[in-house]
């Protein structure tokens, strides 16, 4: 069986939680958040209400290979939580659980923990180690400071 690997990151922004949960919940704010060297575009029009079940599909390059992309989203819990699982793509796990919950100063923690493994066995834990998990950290890296720069100078009702 392939091993499972964890990914975990936490910000703190002061937004509204739902302003946060609405940003995130929009599939076309994921090419402003997801690093210019993956190429990613969607592929499919973007469900609209976003709810359980939705499909997003996607391409993107990872290391100049092209990728395609499906994910379910398996969890719809406004404005605190979803999940998304990929269908089809380079993982044999992929489970990303985004969290929104307030913080009591003003500000909100945004979460996300995503349970990931490679196929392709031992070749699979060579490649998470020689550059998978370098990549994933740059790309959240990314990310938390794209959200930053996109959500946090906006005024949080008093």
């Amino acid at each position: 069986m392939a091993r499972i690997h964890i990914l975990e990151r936490e910000q703190r922004v002061a937004l509204p939680l739902e302003r946060a949960f609405e940003f995130y919940g929009d599939a076309r704010n994921l090419e402003a958040i997801t690093p210019p060297w993956l190429g990613f575009r969607l592929t499919s029009p973007p469900p609209q209400p976003m709810r359980a079940g939705s499909l997003i599909s996607y391409t993107l390059k990872l290391h100049l290979l092209p990728v395609r992309w499906t994910t379910r989203i398996e969890a719809w819990e406004p404005p605190h939580r979803f999940v998304d699982v990929q269908l089809s793509g380079p993982y044999s796990l992929w489970e990303h659980t985004h969290t929104f919950e307030e913080c009591g100063d003003g500000t909100i923690a945004i979460r996300d923990r995503v349970r990931y493994s490679l196929p392709l066995g031992p070749l699979g834990e060579l490649a998470h180690r020689l550059f998978v998990r370098r990549d994933l950290a740059r790309i959240f890296d990314y990310r938390r400071d794209a959200v930053a720069g996109l959500l946090v100078d906006e005024p949080v009702p008093g």
